[in-house]
């Protein structure tokens, strides 16, 4: 017996009914179907947790990123001048520090005066 209606199929037999699982499908179909749901981590595009938490203010770490900012400044435009590979990479280092601690623009510089020093100290300078 097939209900037309609620596409829903019904089988009698004593006292027992049965209702075929396959709700939604064709009620003259014998294929089963298994479907499962995707599990994933949820994606957060707002703030995370720990950010969320932090209540102080960063100006301590901005201060220090700032004064290794600068010295990392001055021992790369000192590498320019006086030991360039040694002086060179202690600004390149330092600068990478400083970026990290918010001095982005002086730990650039320095990163890049360092790699500029270092270059022409191994390839230019001894050919004078």
């Amino acid at each position: 017996m097939a209900n037309e209606d609620t596409n829903v199929r019904k089988i009698r037999d004593d006292e027992f009914e049965y209702v075929d699982p396959n709700l939604g499908a064709n009620a003259d179909s014998s294929y089963n179907e298994e479907t499962a749901a995707e599990v994933a981590a949820p994606i957060n595009y707002g703030t995370t947790k720990r950010e969320a938490n932090y209540v102080g203010d960063n100006t301590q770490d901005r201060a220090g990123g700032a004064g290794l900012g600068w010295l990392a400044l001055a021992l790369s435009i000192i590498s320019l001048f006086v030991m360039p590979v040694l002086l060179g990479a202690a600004g390149i280092i330092i600068g990478f520090i400083a970026r990290r601690r918010g001095a982005t623009g002086l730990g650039a510089w320095a990163i890049g005066i360092g790699a500029v020093s270092i270059i022409v100290g191994i390839f230019i300078l001894p050919f004078f």
